[in-house]
């Protein structure tokens, strides 16, 4: 009696422990951002309201696309968002391209033939770089536009997080695009420039333009007047190979 008792806890333990090994039918990932959480977890409601798939949902994979690329090439993920600018220079290593449309067709079709990974269609936004100052300084210098502050707001403080100075579409382009340079930088980490304009420390901040903290400071962000900035637009990115698996996903 002992004995058959003891076979059928281990048959148990060894169905849970299966059961808990077993992959997902659609593994996605999102980067460690709150925007990225919103879009997976939007992905994933669309697809239990629509199918009858399992999920997992790898959260806020640390490193970002330097992670999950290499993952989703390996099949460990299936789907993640994505932004047209980081696919097209961090992941394929090409230069910008200043029109967005051009951009997307081409990051698209280079994700199709190089890694039979397809872009499943824009979201709408754009979260890229942008220049923010105090709602303040831009009435008073009457500034819209980056030549507006390169020409007149030279001797304001700026503040940008450390990569910005250390990437090649970051600030030595950005002055050379504009021919000109802040008399006075500042580095630190991204989300304490919010804190730092707010105090009024310093006068412009890079920003993403889609960071709810710019509407929490009142800030302005001006028009990238000379598109210096490449656009990061977010899609869907899927692999060719789950979708053949469920074509429900289309």
């Amino acid at each position: 009696m002992k004995k058959v008792s003891i076979t059928i806890i281990l048959v148990f333990i060894l169905a849970v422990a299966s059961a808990c090994t077993r992959r997902a039918d659609i593994v996605i990932a999102s980067k460690p951002m709150t925007e990225q959480f919103i879009l997976a977890e939007m992905l994933i409601l669309l697809i239990e309201q629509d199918t009858d798939l399992t999920i997992e949902h790898k959260q806020g994979i640390g490193g970002g696309t330097s992670n999950i690329h290499p993952a989703m090439l390996k099949g460990d993920i299936d789907i993640y968002p994505e932004y047209t600018g980081t696919g097209w220079m961090q992941v394929l290593k090409n230069d910008p391209i200043e029109d967005p449309q051009t951009l997307y067709d081409e990051v698209k079709a280079a994700y199709e033939s190089d890694f039979d990974i397809r872009w499943m269609g824009l979201y709408g936004f754009n979260n890229g770089y942008g220049i923010a100052v105090r709602r303040s300084v831009a009435e008073a210098l009457e500034l819209e536009t980056f030549s507006d502050l390169f020409e007149r707001g030279l001797d304001l403080t700026f503040a940008a997080n450390y990569d910005f100075y250390e990437r090649e579409d970051g600030y030595d382009s950005l002055v050379d695009a504009y021919g000109a340079a802040f008399e006075n930088t500042v580095e630190m980490q991204i989300g304490l420039t919010y804190t730092a304009i707010g105090a009024g420390e310093v006068d412009v901040i890079i920003v993403f333009t889609t960071d709810g903290r710019i509407r929490e400071h009142d800030l302005v962000v001006l028009e990238d007047d000379l598109n210096h900035f490449v656009s990061y637009y977010a899609a869907t990115l899927v692999r060719n190979e789950t979708l053949e698996a469920h074509p429900e996903l289309l």
